[in-house]
């Protein structure tokens, strides 16, 4: 028997170290690209580039009770899914074909991302109170597999 960790928990043991940069005061989020068992791009969530970060200036989500899984407009971060395509789109990286391992299940808005990017497998370990996504990633194609970390960690 090994403590060697599948290639799925291994990939998402990195998405968990990537969520430390997170600067959201709510979730730290983090994703991590893959195609071919090579990374081609991370994110995390945090406020768009040169604008201040909630650790600095608040969470307005907070300061207006908004519930999790709701108003995604009413959040001043770029979500780590979106980062981590934005990433691969500068660097030009395809994702096409590629896997996004995440540390929390996409919303609604990060699934229509991943679909458009033709990423055709997305591994997460927390889940989200958004189940329009795994409908979406159902129709579309898109293998889904939830890993909670209690099954590797």
């Amino acid at each position: 028997m090994t403590d060697r960790p599948s290639i799925d928990e291994y990939f998402l043991e990195i998405a968990t170290v990537v969520a430390k940069r997170s600067t959201c005061l709510r979730n730290k989020v983090g994703a991590v690209i893959v195609r071919d068992k090579r990374i081609l791009s991370t994110g995390y969530n945090g406020a768009p580039r040169n604008l201040e970060h909630c650790l600095e200036i608040g969470c307005i989500r907070e300061q207006n009770n908004i519930a999790s899984g709701t108003r995604h407009e009413k959040c001043r971060a770029v979500h780590a899914e979106q980062n981590a395509i934005i990433q691969a789109a500068l660097h030009g990286a395809s994702t096409d074909g590629a896997t996004l391992y995440c540390t929390h299940q996409p919303c609604i808005l990060c699934t229509k991302m991943i679909i458009n990017s033709n990423i055709k497998k997305v591994v997460y370990i927390n889940t989200y109170p958004d189940t329009d996504s795994l409908e979406f990633f159902s129709v579309a194609g898109v293998e889904v597999m939830n890993i909670p970390i209690s099954d590797f960690a």
